[in-house]
């Protein structure tokens, strides 16, 4: 009994030595199951066989997860290997000349588009979107037929572009000139027969006819200016009286509305009617259906916002000023021009430019004047 156990203990003790060169965790086991075999004699040899079997399996299952990758690995595909470079060079020149062509072609559009209008670029591309099916006579050889067919289909795609650009061009002109043009060539209706006589009085709004004021408190607040209500019920009597403004319709309804409670004021015109340019509204009295010589505008700032400064009058900025007669004193100017009716009125104007037209006025009155009592003191003594 005492050989067969000294038998399983050296079986016991050699398994141990080779599972500790296999794993480092087996081998602490191993010491510690030789310990326990010392101290305890009784343990059946088939136990010890299980407990060796049981700790050796941890390191078979480590050792063959550590080989699963390698071998995965290995049985993988290998990556492709790269171009060679004179297939790289070949894509690389082919993308330069292709973003050369896009460039060049947007290059081209671009310039065209600033340096030419719509209807020189049609009139200069006409020609050549014309010969893009050339004639070939019916006794022409086969080459030359040929050659026709080819110079045929190379030319649709540059007429198709062409007439392309023309039409986006166009599409994107019309919706521009919607926003930058007045909405009609003819603002205001035809005059009657019997009105081709009466001249039109166009008035700024803003700081010409009221004042609006905003503060944080109470918000936005509209002020007549003083004399404002006597000046548009006589200027009623003698001219077409117009509101011209550069606001949009949803400020300028409301305030004309309170303006014109007796009806002087004929028409009224907000922002859809003026011409955008260099970022601002320009009233532009050749679209009003009128005749040029019979218009006068009156603004305070007037030559900055009218594109035609020989009709334009100027008045002083409306500032809230209580004391404020400038509407006042332009009445008798205004009604002399309405009874003189002169061919022109530009003309009268240009007379008075670099002056104020009220104060020119009354002095030119008075000068008038003068000489009238001169003449007629003058005839009196001549009759004696």
């Amino acid at each position: 009994m005492s050989r067969a156990l000294l038998r399983h203990r050296h079986l016991l003790l050699t398994g141990a030595r080779s599972g500790a060169a296999a794993h480092p965790f087996a081998a602490a086991a191993s010491s510690s199951r030789a310990a326990s075999s010392h101290t305890a004699r009784s343990v059946h040899p088939s136990a010890a066989a299980a407990a060796a079997g049981a700790q050796a399996e941890p390191a078979a299952a480590a050792a063959a997860a550590a080989a699963a990758p390698e071998s995965s690995a290995g049985a993988g595909e290998q990556p492709s290997p790269p171009p060679p470079p004179a297939a790289r060079g070949r894509w690389g020149l082919l993308k330069f000349g292709a973003f050369a062509a896009v460039a060049g072609a947007t290059g081209g559009v671009g310039y065209a588009t600033y340096a030419y209008s719509l209807p020189e670029v049609e009139e200069m591309t006409r020609e050549f979107r014309t010969k893009q099916a050339p004639t070939v006579p019916d006794d022409a050889s086969a080459f030359e037929k040929y050659k026709a067919m080819v110079y045929s289909k190379a030319m649709k795609a540059p007429v198709a572009a062409i007439e392309m650009y023309l039409d986006v061009r166009s599409t994107i002109e019309d919706h521009v000139r919607g926003f930058t043009e007045p909405t009609s060539d003819k603002l205001l209706p035809d005059l009657l027969p019997e009105e081709q006589h009466v001249f039109t009085l166009v008035l700024d709004l803003n700081e010409t006819l009221v004042y609006s004021d905003w503060q944080r408190e109470r918000g936005w607040r509209t002020y007549k200016r003083p004399g404002v209500d006597a000046f548009l019920e006589h200027m009623a009597r003698f001219y077409e009286v117009v509101v011209y403004s550069d606001q949009p319709p949803m400020y300028v309804e409301p305030v004309i509305e309170r303006l014109n409670s007796r009806g002087t004021i004929l028409h009224r015109l907000s922002r859809p009617a003026t011409k955008y340019m260099d970022g601002k509204h320009y009233r532009d009295l050749s679209k009003l259906n009128r005749k040029p010589q019979q218009v006068i505008y009156l603004s305070a700032h007037a030559l900055e916002t009218c594109l035609q400064p020989e009709n334009c009058v100027e008045i002083k900025p409306f500032k809230l000023e209580s004391d404020d007669t400038r509407l006042l004193d332009l009445i008798p100017f205004l009604e002399y021009v309405a009874m003189a009716r002169p061919s022109d009125i530009r003309t009268v104007l240009a007379s008075y430019q670099g002056h104020d037209v009220a104060a020119e006025f009354i002095e030119r009155s008075k000068e008038h004047q003068r000489r009238m009592h001169d003449q007629s003191k003058h005839g009196r003594l001549w009759r004696r």
